[in-house]
């Protein structure tokens, strides 16, 4: 067995060295083919100029002794000089011309076919080269000019033979001299090759030693991996990323899913969801207290998971009646007449709420994370509000804590301190806190002033999860930027006061199907619907935007565009509406104010050129809508427009498609998107670009039927694989692996 694996392992490096050996052989040989004419071409062409020069100077030798003789016309003594002349190898024979181009003297050994008259033998020319029955030869003709004589020509003849036979050695020169050089080549390239190979295969044995993604590689590598370590490294992660999700693809992730996972990975551990905004809202209305969904893309990631988890929701009551739904301990059971889990509300005062929300959270993170030129504000007392709404929010997590170690899921910018509070408060909670809008890169953080808090109270996350990969890349170089910590940029890890932080990418989604999925009208039903509603004409293209009335959104550019659209193709005036459902938002704020004002001046302007009759190009509705009102706008929509200036994912995108089990419909998208990195069908638009635009919206009310079909299917595909439960799977599945190695290093009495 040893020697047959032996002879495996010599078969295995004869290969190897084949893969080097065999293109250097095939290279050298057609260099070789290329050069062996062109040095025969070279050494012939060198070979004719030395016997031109040759030629003349027997000429010039003859000159004297020959014109003596013609003058005496001995006849036997010229034959003896030519003879005599004719002992060196290379002359081949010898003739003389008379002024009337008569041969009068020759050589035995002249060409009989050879002529003083030949047209390509010249006194004024190079020597000629002729093939004749003897062989090449090489033909020169000089002129013989004497005082008193007429003027003759001699022809001199010389043997090319020689040439070609020297030429034929110079030849297996070269040829020997290409395959030796080959041999000597594929020699030490096989032995360097061998030598690097050694070293890369140890180097790389080096980073596989690593424990999975949380933990850095062992070794240092040699420098002259350093370019590939990146890309290798990146590739071990996604493989190991694909390894632990391989299941995904065949599982349908469901609530039941979720729920299995739960009991499964985390033993049933305890559930907490922290956010700002409630899952639903209690207002006092005319006929009593009415519950509202909020228009947020959070709430509607996060709410599916909190059913399947059933688990504590902890956010902020802010509605009118909240307060006289709750029970003592301000608990209340959700969904109404369906409880899946329960809400805890915490109470703000205004001036805290003005402070923390509208003020650091909303005119200063917000802001700072989206690239929308619009300036953030920094206030003191906005911080310290801050600061002390965070501490509430980490002592209300504390007190719904069943035990020591629960699993809480912090959401998004409101709470970049909450993670650090509540590890203080509790050291074996496992904090998952995820950032559902962007992070920017280092210089614009740079901007807040209290970067290095935030940064710290994020880094009490034992997850900390981003939308996209670029994300995740900008918040590792501004946390290297202000922060002394130690970063693995191939683990994607931060170790920070003792603390091991994963920063990773999760595409937030949808939940699929959506709950009204087998309720829901047909698209015929929700287009007739629309139309009957909004007075609108039978036959119209319906375009759609749904979002909160925010300046990232991009609502004043997609107008532009749907104005610009109609310019570009009056045809489309009278067959085309555009409905805009702007829910109301942060409107105690200026730059909200603003927006309200310009977004309903640009509207009544495009009206107002393009109206005819009862036709209205735009129809603006800056009100609330429950989900399943803006699932029939949905259903009902030939296009859908998200184009938001920067945005974390936009679950418009994919809200759309799920409604979408027609396969109709087309989804025109900002590539400021986090789903523009994943709805590669939908068409990707640039919005400060407003003609790109137009013609993109032009493009989607034209397109057939069979391409929206195809897009359509395409996109549902990957948001029905790729849905929320997945999402929050991922995220657990992470989480659990983390615990597991914190119970087993305490069980052995030794650090991470």
């Amino acid at each position: 067995m040893k020697a047959l694996g032996l002879r495996k392992r010599m078969f295995r490096s004869l290969r190897l060295s084949l893969r080097f050996i065999v293109p250097l052989v095939i290279a050298l040989a057609i260099l070789a083919y290329s050069v062996v004419p062109l040095v025969d071409r070279l050494y012939l062409r060198w070979s004719v100029r030395d016997i031109d020069i040759r030629a003349k100077l027997v000429a010039s030798a003859l000159q004297d002794p020959l014109t003596d003789l013609l003058r005496q016309g001995n006849k036997s003594r010229i034959n003896a000089l030519f003879s005599r002349v004719l002992r060196d190898e290379r002359l081949f024979a010898l003739g003389y011309c008379d002024e009337d181009g008569a041969m009068i003297y020759r050589t035995p050994t002249f060409p009989k076919n050879l002529s003083c008259t030949a047209p390509d033998l010249a006194a004024d020319k190079p020597g000629l080269l002729l093939n004749l029955p003897q062989g090449l030869v090489h033909v020169a003709i000089r002129p013989m000019i004497a005082e008193g004589m007429p003027s003759g020509s001699l022809i001199l003849v010389h043997d090319m033979r020689f040439v070609e036979r020297r030429s034929t050695d110079t030849r297996n020169y070269i040829i020997l001299l290409f395959v030796v050089l080959g041999v000597v080549t594929s020699l030490i390239t096989v032995f360097v090759a061998h030598l690097s190979w050694r070293g890369w295969m140890e180097g790389v044995r080096a980073m596989l030693r690593g424990e999975g993604i949380l933990r850095p590689f062992s070794r240092p590598t040699s420098s002259e991996l350093e370019p590939l370590v990146g890309d290798l490294r990146t590739l071990l992660r996604t493989l190991d990323e694909e390894r632990r999700f391989a299941d995904d693809a065949t599982v349908s992730w469901t609530p039941d899913t979720l729920r299995g996972l739960l009991h499964k990975q985390l033993t049933g551990d305890q559930v907490l969801v922290v956010s700002n905004r409630e899952p639903y809202i209690h207002v006092q209305g005319e006929r009593g207290i009415e519950i509202h969904r909020p228009a947020s893309g959070l709430v509607t990631a996060v709410e599916p998971v909190m059913r399947a988890c059933s688990g504590t929701w902890i956010a902020h009551g802010g509605g009118t009646a909240d307060r006289k739904v709750v029970d003592r301990h301000d608990h209340v059971a959700v969904p109404p007449g369906h409880a899946d889990y329960t809400l805890r509300r915490i109470w703000l005062t205004k001036e805290e709420e003005q402070g923390y929300y509208y003020g650091f959270a909303n005119e200063g993170l917000w802001p700072l994370c989206h690239i929308a030129h619009v300036r953030p504000l920094f206030r003191t007392s906005d911080w310290e509000r801050y600061v002390a709404v965070n501490k509430r929010f980490a002592d209300a997590v504390a007190g719904e804590a069943k035990n020591d170690d629960p699993v809480v899921l912090v959401q998004d910018y409101h709470f970049a301190l909450l993670p650090a509070m509540i590890r203080a408060l509790l050291p074996r909670a496992t904090v998952i806190t995820f950032w559902h809008i962007p992070w920017p890169n280092p210089e614009s953080f740079g901007i807040c002033p209290w970067r290095e808090e935030l940064l710290q109270g994020m880094l009490g996350s034992t997850i900390l999860g981003f939308h996209t990969r670029f994300h995740c890349k900008n918040f590792l170089e501004t946390v290297d930027r202000y922060l002394e910590t130690r970063i693995e940029h191939e683990s994607s890890t931060i170790t920070h006061s003792g603390m091991l932080t994963l920063v990773e990418s999760y595409p937030i989604s949808i939940q699929w199907p959506p709950p009204w999925q087998e309720t829901q009208p047909s698209p015929e039903e929700c287009r007739a619907w629309v139309r009957s509603s909004l007075g609108l004409d039978q036959g119209l293209l319906i375009g759609l935007g749904v979002d909160r009335l925010d300046y990232t959104k991009g609502i004043l550019e997609r107008l532009r565009a749907v104005e610009r659209m109609l310019e570009l193709h009056p045809e489309m005036i009278g067959r085309f509406t555009f409905i805009q459902i702007a829910a109301p938002s942060r409107s105690v704020l200026e730059e909200y104010q603003t927006l309200d004002t310009r977004v309903r001046a640009l509207t009544q302007r495009i009206n107002e050129r393009f109206s005819r009759d009862s036709y209205l190009p735009v129809r603006l509705l800056v009100e609330h809508r429950e989900p399943e009102e803006v699932n029939r706008f949905y259903r009902s929509a030939d296009v859908c427009m998200v184009t938001s200036l920067h945005d974390g994912m936009n679950l418009v995108a994919k809200e759309y498609i799920a409604s979408r089990d027609d396969e109709r419909g087309v989804l025109v998208l900002s590539q400021f998107t986090g789903a523009a990195h994943e709805l590669h069908e939908a068409l990707i638009v640039n919005p400060y670009h407003i003609e790109q635009t137009a013609e993109a919206l032009f493009q989607a009310l034209t397109m057939p039927d069979f391409e929206q079909r195809e897009r359509m299917f395409s996109m549902r595909s990957l948001v029905r694989d790729f849905n929320v439960y997945r999402w929050a799977g991922r995220m657990l599945i992470d989480a659990a692996r983390i615990r597991q190695r914190e119970k087993l290093a305490v069980r052995i009495g030794r650090p991470l």
